[in-house]
Formats: structure tokens, C-alpha cells, sequence
């Protein structure tokens, strides 16, 4: 027998007050089918206005499990930051293969990293696009996101030009640090052109951070799958041109590979460049991975965003950056300063301090053979960040997604939601580089050996080993901290918490890897480059119990970003109210 109970249509899903169950697109009066909580019609006051000059409420996504919902967002920005740690290990390995002198890759990693830190503050800076775009689009004002991502490509050019300005002065800059001859040319050369395409490095960021914020990171990684594959084929290309691979050089099951770029590079013309070449590579890929999510901002977001209209953004939308940003770009800088300190100078102090300590104190050993263990020990240190890399990066990845659900919910207006999806993030991420922790413990060896080159002595090996392997532990110990730290600086950045955790940041890291390192190279030489990574590891557990108590503390709550000052609109209907399996 059909039902005499009178069905109303809503204007968007509707979700139970008191278990969060969604309820469709229609009501009946009554209780909720899931907790027998009473449920109140909508009336003429609360249903949604229609008509024209209405407001739009934002056809979104439809309502999820919270753990879909993560993932969908989530996912791609983890393939996304995968496949950076994945291509900068094809790029090394191709550059590796030029010749047997470690002057190539050394020239690479010289230049890359002056390109880097050169750029480390506008990219920190414009991680907060997301926050803002998100926060618009929880809001249900989605239009309003466009002008940050428009202050993104402002900035990214304002960081361009004076890098243009200074590319004639990087061989005297590298000569400063004591570079010379064939080193100081290749790494010159490298920086030079790596600076030239800076802003495609920095404007594709900044519009991905864009993407991120509408919840659409598939246009991102289908843009950096993409600009990869172009950079793999133009590094091959550009690198051998018509020779292939340096004579002796292997190449494992990638022989046709090359042979079939070198047969492109020949019928071109196109000479082998080197690790020039390798630069132009990275240059090409880049550039695709900005035009793609730039045509789409452009052209189809266009029509429903007017994303166009909104390069008139506004010196209001650049404080708003700047104001909740710069902790970001100091956070970033901080860390290229110290980590990259900790890898070149400090793990080699601790070698050569355990060198020397074993030997019963200085003179005893040549200053070859003091060199020689401190090498050892950095190398070791390399070999182990190789995999921390693979940890890390895809918890970075969790973390950009989180970002931008935590600000949808806070535009939204659901402090609560925001802390419910928060803490599923933090989830996955601890489960996730756990999991990596128990591998480096279990594998530590076979780990390290697979780095190691051919032609070393037994003894050498077994040294490489041993430190490599001690590494890995220390990695291990703070995985499961690291993953606390990550995803939750992520969904405090989407609240738009970002100077405290900024300014924790880099107290911590000077104190933690700068002078209790350097006091345990000191007062503990027989630690050797353990020492170091001991206060790396300290580093990474205080600022993961830190930030688990500001986050637990709640101010970020309160924290408002997102002002309406136009026609009020709908709130968010995307995001599913639900509560988590388990939750109250």
C-alpha cells in the first residue's frame, strides 16, 4: 500500500542533526531512519531561495564516505608528489650515465639546489592559495578563489625577474664557494638555465595550488604525469643526443629506449648537451606541467568561475597571501637551509670526528684517510634520504589534500568536520610511514646495498652498510612523528594556522639539527654522523608532539578567513556532515 506521508523536495542534501546521516534529496516528516532522531521539515524561512537573482549554491561533489571523500581528494596529489621523488631519481640516474666523473651529477645537484633555494620562499609563500581557494569553495563563493591563484602567477613573476637579472653572475656566485674548473662551468650552466624557466617552475605550483583548492587534483597529476614523460624522453634526447649513453655506461633492460632517441636526436641534428641538456629536459617538462592546468584555468573554469575576469585581483587578495603565507615561505627556506646544512657539511664533521676518535685523537690519522671516512659517512647519509623520499613525499601529498578539505569545512562553517577529517588524514598518514618505518628496520641492508656501486672492497662495503643501516633506524624512529608533523601543519595551514607552526618550525629545527647536532659531533665524537641525525630525529618528534597539542588546543577553530561582502550565498552541500565510523 502506498504511503499517505507527505514528501518534500529539498534544494540540496540534507543531513540529520543528530547522527549525520544523509537523509536525499527528499524528506518525509518523522525521525531519521538510522538513530530515530526526529527530523524537521524544511520551511518557506530555510529552504533554499530560488528564482532569478537567487544565489547559486555550487554543484558539487556528491555526499561521500569521509574516507572516499579523503582519498578522491587525497590521492592524486600522493601520485603527484611520488612521481617528483620518482623523477628526480630517473634524472640523477640519466646524468649519472653521461660518464664515470661524479662531476656530473655533483654539477646537477649543485645547480638544482641554488635554483631551489632561490625559489623556496615564493613557493612556501604560495602554498596558502589552497587554504583560500578552499575556504571560497566550502563558502559557496568558488569565483571569489581565482584572484589568489592569480597572485600566484604575480608573485611567481615578481621572484622571476630578478632571478633573469642574476643568471650572468652564477659562475662568480658558485667561484665564491671555492668551485672551480669543469665542476664550476656544468653546475654554472645548469643553474643558468634552470633560472631562465623559473617561472614555470613557480607559476605551475601556484595554479596547481589552485586545483588543490577546488578539489580537482586530477588536472594537476594528469599535467605532471604528462610533463614527465616529456622530460624523460627530452633529458634522453638532449643529454646523448645521436651517441646514447657514455661507452661502458648500463643502462639495464632500457637499451630500445635509448636507441630510439638517439635515432630522434640524429635525424634532428641535435648534439649531445650533457647535463645542459639535462637542464633543458627539466625546462621542457616543466613548462607543460604550467600550460595544461593554465589553459584549463583559463578556458573552461572560465565559464563557470570567471577566472579571466579575476586578474584584477586586488592588493586585498595579496595582504590576505602575504599575511597567512610568509610563515610557509620561512618554513621553506628554513628547511632548505638546514636539512641541505645537515647533508653537505654536518654528516661529514661526524665522520671524520668518529674517524679521528677511533684512531685516539688527532695526527694519528693522514687528512686522506679523515676525508676518506667522513665521504663515507655522507654518502651513507644520501643513500638513506633516498628512501625517506619515498616516505615522506606521499605523506606531503596527504598533507596538500588535507589542506584543502579542512578549509572547504572551515568555509563551510564546520569547525567539527574540519577536525573529524583532520584526524582521518593523520590516520592514513601514520599507517602509511609506520609501515615504511617497520621496512627501513626489516630491509636496512639490502636496502643500503642497492645504491652501492659496483667495485667497491668487502671492507668498504661492509662499512657503507653499516652506517647506512644505522641511518635507516634513526629514520624509522621518527616515520610515525614525521606523519603527525606533515598532516597536521597541512590541515592547520587549511584553518589558516600558520605562524604558530611556522615559528615552532624553525626554533626547532636550529635547535634540534644545528646545535645539538653540532654538540653531539663535539662532546660525542664517537657517535660520527649518528650524531647529527640524532638531533634531525629530535628535530622531527618535538615538532610533532608540538603541533598534535596545537592542533588538540583548538584556536585554529576560531580562526576566520573567508569574508562574505557580496550577495550571501549557499553553504558548501558537498561535503558529506557524516560522522566517522566509531566517532560520537
Amino acid at each position: 500500500m502506498a504511503s499517505d506521508r507527505v514528501r518534500v523536495e529539498l534544494p540540496e542534501p540534507t543531513l540529520c542533526r543528530s547522527c549525520g546521516t544523509d537523509l536525499g534529496g527528499t524528506l518525509a516528516p518523522g525521525t531519521c531512519p538510522s538513530c530515530g532522531a526526529p527530523v524537521e521539515m524544511p520551511t518557506a524561512s530555510t529552504a533554499a531561495p530560488s528564482g532569478p537573482g537567487a544565489p547559486d549554491a555550487p554543484a558539487l561533489a556528491t555526499h561521500k564516505h569521509p574516507a572516499v571523500e579523503m582519498l578522491t581528494v587525497a590521492l592524486p596529489t600522493v601520485v603527484t608528489m611520488t612521481s617528483y621523488t620518482v623523477m628526480q631519481f630517473i634524472d640523477g640516474l640519466m646524468v649519472s650515465r653521461i660518464g664515470a666523473d661524479g662531476v656530473y651529477l655533483a654539477a646537477q645537484g649543485n645547480g638544482g639546489m641554488a635554483m631551489w633555494l632561490t625559489i623556496s620562499f615564493t613557493l612556501g609563500l604560495t602554498t596558502v592559495i589552497n587554504t583560500y581557494v578552499s575556504q571560497h569553495l566550502g563558502a559557496g563563493t568558488p569565483e571569489r578563489g581565482a584572484r589568489y591563484a592569480w597572485v600566484g602567477l604575480y608573485l611567481s613573476l615578481m621572484t622571476t625577474l630578478p632571478m633573469l637579472a642574476l643568471i650572468p653572475f652564477l659562475p662568480s656566485i658558485f667561484a665564491m664557494g671555492g668551485h672551480g674548473g669543469r665542476l664550476l662551468e656544468l653546475e654554472s650552466r645548469y643553474a643558468q638555465i634552470l633560472f631562465f624557466g623559473a617561472f614555470f617552475t613557480l607559476g605551475a605550483r601556484a595554479v596547481a595550488h589552485y586545483f588543490y583548492g577546488m578539489h580537482r587534483p586530477l588536472v594537476v597529476m594528469s599535467a605532471v604525469l604528462l610533463a614527465q614523460v616529456v622530460n624523460v624522453f627530452a633529458n634522453a634526447v638532449l643529454i646523448f643526443g645521436g651517441e646514447g649513453p657514455g661507452e661502458g655506461m648500463s643502462v639495464g633492460p632500457f637499451g630500445w629506449f635509448f636507441e630510439l632517441t638517439a635515432s630522434f636526436a640524429g635525424a634532428l641534428g641535435i648534439p649531445a648537451m650533457g647535463v645542459a641538456g639535462a637542464a633543458l629536459g627539466t625546462l621542457l617538462g616543466t613548462a607543460v606541467e604550467f600550460l595544461i592546468p593554465i589553459a584549463i584555468f583559463l578556458g573552461p573554469m572560465n565559464a563557470k568561475y570567471a577566472t579571466r575576469a579575476a586578474w584584477r585581483c586586488g592588493w586585498g587578495a595579496f595582504k590576505n597571501v602575504l599575511r597567512i603565507g610568509w610563515p610557509g615561505g620561512l618554513m621553506f627556506v628554513n628547511e632548505m637551509a638546514c636539512w641541505g646544512y645537515l647533508m653537505a657539511v654536518m654528516l661529514k664533521a661526524g665522520g671524520e670526528a668518529a674517524a679521528v676518535h677511533a684512531a685516539g685523537g688527532p695526527g694519528v690519522l693522514t687528512q686522506a684517510e679523515v676525508t676518506e671516512a667522513g665521504v663515507a659517512h655522507n654518502a651513507a647519509g644520501w643513500i638513506a634520504l633516498r628512501y625517506m623520499h619515498l616516505s615522506f613525499m606521499p605523506a606531503v601529498g596527504l598533507s596538500i589534500g588535507v589542506t584543502a578539505i579542512v578549509g572547504r569545512c572551515m568555509g563551510m562553517g564546520r569547525p567539527d568536520l574540519a577536525a573529524a577529517r583532520a584526524k582521518l588524514g593523520l590516520q592514513i598518514g601514520v599507517v602509511y610511514m609506520g609501515l615504511c618505518a617497520g621496512a627501513f628496520v626489516i630491509f636496512r641492508e639490502p636496502m643500503v646495498r642497492l645504491f652501492l656501486p659496483e667495485g667497491l672492497s668487502s671492507e668498504e662495503t661492509a662499512r657503507m652498510v653499516s652506517i647506512g643501516a644505522a641511518v635507516m633506524i634513526a629514520a624509522a624512529v621518527f616515520q610515525v612523528f614525521d606523519a603527525i608533523a606533515i598532516v597536521l601543519s597541512g590541515a592547520l595551514r587549511g584553518a589558516g594556522d600558520t605562524v604558530w607552526p611556522g615559528v615552532a618550525t624553525v626554533v626547532c629545527s636550529w635547535t634540534c639539527i644545528i646545535v645539538l647536532g653540532h654538540a653531539l659531533i663535539v662532546f660525542a665524537p664517537q657517535l660520527g654522523s649518528m650524531g647529527p641525525w640524532i638531533g634531525a630525529s629530535a628535530f622531527v618528534i618535538v615538532l610533532g608532539v608540538l603541533l598534535s597539542f596545537r592542533f588538540a588546543g583548538g584556536k585554529w577553530k576560531t580562526i576566520k578567513l573567508v569574508h562574505d561582502d557580496h550577495t550571501p550565498k549557499q553553504p558548501d552541500p558537498g561535503i558529506s556532515g557524516g560522522n566517522l565510523p566509531g566517532e560520537a
